[in-house]
């Protein structure tokens, strides 16, 4: 339906009298200015200002703090990466219990959800089931 009244609006016979009506329209307003003498427009040609509004374009910013130099930078990564070595040294990885004691408990603890979810619910994990 779209594609039909599409089709009627721009490619109809009606189109030529729209098309020379916005022509018609465009050329009467282009041509109908006021400003006969050639002047510019007031205060355009004096360059910026401060209006005391933020942001203003034309001043550059304060930084908050001065730049790391080279020799700071490769000091602090030198310090990072020596924390680093001291924590791998450290036995990084974390300590897990049991292998065999989690497996266990993951298979317990599958079944139990499963029936809490069925709505089988054990005294003993849900105090509140009845």
């Amino acid at each position: 339906m779209t594609i039909n009244i599409g089709e009627t609006v721009f490619f109809g016979a009606g189109r030529f009298c729209r098309i020379s009506a916005a022509i018609m329209f465009l050329a009467i307003s282009g041509c109908s200015s006021t400003n006969t003498n050639g002047s510019t427009l007031a205060g355009a040609d004096t360059g910026p200002k401060d209006t005391g509004t933020f942001p203003n374009l034309n001043i550059k910013p304060q930084v908050a703090a001065p730049q790391f130099t080279d020799a700071e930078r490769n000091a602090k990564l030198a310090q990072l990466k020596s924390d680093e070595r001291s924590q791998g040294s450290k036995g990084g990885s974390p300590k897990t219990a049991n292998q065999a004691a989690l497996t266990s408990l993951a298979k317990k603890h599958g079944g139990d959800t499963l029936k809490q979810i069925e709505g089988k619910c054990d005294p003993a994990l849900d105090p509140t089931c009845k």
